[in-house]
């Protein structure tokens, strides 16, 4: 087996950690948030782990050994949704909230400009480039219309 899996395996918990603080911290906020953040995260997961399912196999990975690690990776997820319940305070979610929100948006804004960004600035085809920046902002008009309602 080669190391990157190792390492992949390792990434996906870390991501799936941040994932666990920004459900369970956005659940403190109120139900709402709570639900829009699992969907986005949960549309954002599906073609995720099927890439690390891949990344497994190609690893050395048999099928049965890549999908019991990457059940394996979503324990990262329970630990985060504990940490982020455990650091509330007994005055309330607003101390937990107020730097575990922060912390995770961040992140997620941060991988995604990192990925979209330097594939942005290679695209040789002007129309290409320009279906990429109507996507993105398509969906930052959604996250804004779900928050409204």
């Amino acid at each position: 087996l080669q190391i990157s899996g190792y390492l992949n395996l390792l990434a996906n918990t870390i991501d799936n950690f941040t994932h666990g603080l920004a459900v369970a911290a956005s659940f403190l906020v109120s139900r709402k948030v709570g639900l829009l953040t699992t969907m986005a995260i949960l549309l954002h997961e599906i073609p995720h782990e099927v890439g690390d399912f891949a990344i497994l196999l190609r690893a050395g990975f048999d099928r049965w050994s890549a999908a019991k690690m990457q059940l394996s990776t979503a324990l990262g997820g329970i630990l985060g949704a504990c940490f982020a319940i455990c650091a509330q305070s007994p005055k309330g979610a607003g101390e937990a909230v107020a730097w575990i929100l922060p912390f995770t948006s961040g992140g997620f804004l941060y991988i995604a400009l990192v990925n979209v960004v330097p594939d942005l600035l290679e695209e040789k085809n002007p129309w290409n480039s320009l279906q990429q920046v109507l996507l993105l902002c398509t969906g930052i008009t959604v996250m804004v219309l779900l928050s409204l309602t």
